[in-house]
């Protein structure tokens, strides 16, 4: 397959155009030439030195991340930047992009892939951002103490092993759950304007402890990382599908 053909199938699957206005990321191909053939297709959270270097030592002719190597424009190709795309230029890696579109897809999407884990059902897009949603709401259809939805979390996420911390200033039971994953804590408002039980993102920052108190919502801070290997794994799916080679590079950070 050419990579320009592999772009063009992920851009129409993610509708990559929908996100241009709001996302920081330029989606789709990063760093690479315009064709190129392509056999092997790595896939990784992030593109960085570890993953790119390890993409090259399997033999890969593309790197699919979700966090790519450029976040507004690239000044000066200097410091980590410069260390990055070095590593793929002198290995001829091509680089391919998709943020927000792999957050927000309904099937393919990090908030998807964590509303499969728990069992969501009757599930609709959640987190506006602008005219897009980057999260799911849902509906357990057996509710569970928010205790034990800690549990379910640390266990079937790549966590690390590490404790998923819990805000619990919300019902003791939870049934509706939203989720916005990654850095997905600023749209606490919004989950708590749902009437929802639990917010399930990556990280929060230190503000959200007073913000879930007082607006008595059980926060659960599942890992930037562990929320966030989903969407690439379902575009790790696609490739297969077309009949590529593919590899995944874990990478876990722990945060």
């Amino acid at each position: 397959m050419d990579l320009s053909t592999l772009c063009e199938r992920y851009g129409d699957r993610l509708a990559l155009d929908d996100y241009a206005d709001v996302d920081t990321s330029p989606n789709g191909l990063q760093v690479g030439p315009d064709e190129k053939p392509v056999e092997t297709v790595a896939f990784a959270v992030d593109a960085v030195e570890a993953t790119i270097e390890a993409a090259a030592d399997r033999g890969a002719d593309v790197l699919v991340v979700h966090h790519g190597v450029s976040w507004g424009g690239i000044e000066r190709v200097t410091g980590t930047e410069y260390g990055r795309i070095a590593a793929l230029i002198d290995n001829d890696i091509a680089l391919y992009a998709a943020h927000l579109p792999l957050d927000g897809h309904p099937e393919l999407g990090n908030a998807a892939g964590v509303a499969d884990t728990l069992g969501l059902v009757d599930r609709k897009p959640f987190g506006e951002l602008g005219p897009v949603r980057i999260g799911q709401r849902g509906r357990l259809e057996t509710p569970v103490e928010r205790g034990d939805l800690a549990e379910t979390l640390m266990r079937e996420l790549d966590t690390g092993g590490r404790p998923v911390p819990v805000l619990d200033f919300g019902p003791e039971t939870v049934e509706d759950v939203a989720v916005v994953t990654g850095a997905g804590a600023d749209w606490l408002d919004e989950a708590a304007a749902a009437d929802a039980d639990a917010f399930v993102v990556g990280e929060g920052k230190h503000r959200v402890y007073h913000e879930a108190r007082e607006t008595g919502l059980n926060v659960y801070l599942a890992g930037h990382y562990a929320t966030e290997t989903f969407g690439v794994r379902s575009l790790q799916e696609l490739a297969e599908e077309w009949g590529l080679e593919t590899t995944y590079v874990d990478h876990p950070t722990g945060l």
